[in-house]
């Protein structure tokens, strides 16, 4: 009898187990389904919007589609034409330009403009707000035509520049100097990456400077061993942000050259001349290869910029 005693509650244990477990269930699938629910907008949104096009628009780069008619398979035709192209050629030109001079110039600014600003001050909240402002607004069409105002013939730009005996003349219209305009542009809106930069400033320990200070070490010292290592992985994350940020410019180069990318293609960005070619003359099939080239272009540079971060970008992991 003692041995039966025992072994009841033994025997009615996972029977407990499974019950509470099988209870438990459909609770589960409540909230999995509550979940799937919530995030459904989120997932329709990606599959209509953002992974169905990048699949069509992979399709159409293969083929000869003009809009209009049923799209047919050319295989790497657009590919291969696009490299014969001298206008796709000038565009890859004109944007790798604007890519190496106007990103350095506006990382520069921005963080020189947040090591000023790292610095206690009166006003110090009113700075910040100002010189980030214009990356909030940068990117509006109004601002482009504002921009495009500013340095045509005859503006405020003009006469400065005449003023000091500097004479060409607007920079919209003239060719040597009109993507310069666009490069300025860019700079202007230095904002975003210096609010980066200073967020990575507060982080750098005083009892370095201090203790740099105490040796001996000058302005330029201290900047150069202490600063930059310090705020490698910030400046990694500007230059790697910015860079893409430049590749895809396309706005201001539109409105500022009155929609025509010029004059003489001097402000022909990859973008601007892909939607000449898709929008205007009805090549979307070779917009769609072009826009696939930049994808590409754009992943080798993220590639090497990663691969070159080994050598200069120093984190708290690697110092341990």
């Amino acid at each position: 009898m003692t041995l039966v005693k025992d072994s009841l509650p033994a025997a009615r244990r996972p029977r407990s187990v499974a019950s509470a477990s099988t209870g438990r269930r459909p609770g589960r699938r409540r909230e999995n389904l509550a979940g799937y629910l919530f995030m459904s907008p989120w997932i329709a949104g990606f599959l209509l919007l953002t992974a169905g096009p990048m699949v069509a628009s992979l399709y159409f780069a293969f083929t000869d589609y003009n809009l209009f008619n049923t799209p047919k398979w050319v295989g790497f035709d657009n590919f291969t034409r696009m490299f014969d192209d001298p206008r796709w050629q000038k565009s890859v030109e004109v944007t790798a330009k604007y890519v190496v001079i106007g990103t350095p110039l506006k990382l520069l600014l921005a963080l020189g403009v947040a090591m000023l600003l790292a610095q206690s001050r009166r006003g110090q909240a009113f700075y910040r707000a100002a010189f980030y402002a214009p990356s909030l607004i940068g990117a509006s069409v109004s601002v482009g035509f504002v921009w495009r105002s500013l340095f045509s013939d005859g503006a405020v730009v003009d006469r400065t520049q005449s003023f000091f005996g500097w004479h060409v003349g607007g920079w919209v219209g003239n060719a040597d100097w009109v993507l310069y305009c666009l490069v300025a542009l860019t700079v202007w809106q230095f904002g975003a990456p210096m609010v980066i930069f200073l967020a990575g400033l507060k982080q750098v320990p005083r009892e370095l400077y201090e203790a740099a200070e105490m040796d001996g070490a000058g302005p330029f010292r201290r900047f150069w061993d202490i600063t930059l290592p310090m705020i490698s992985p910030v400046l990694f994350f500007n230059v790697l942000l910015e860079t893409i940020h430049s590749f895809q410019i396309f706005g201001s180069a539109y409105v500022v050259s009155n929609t025509q990318c010029g004059p003489a293609d001097a402000t022909l960005v990859y973008t601007c001349y892909l939607y000449q070619q898709g929008f205007k003359n009805a090549q979307m099939g070779f917009a769609a290869a072009m826009a696939w080239m930049l994808l590409l272009a754009v992943a080798l540079v993220t590639a090497v910029l990663f691969w070159s971060q080994k050598k200069w970008v120093h984190y708290e992991e690697d110092a341990r």
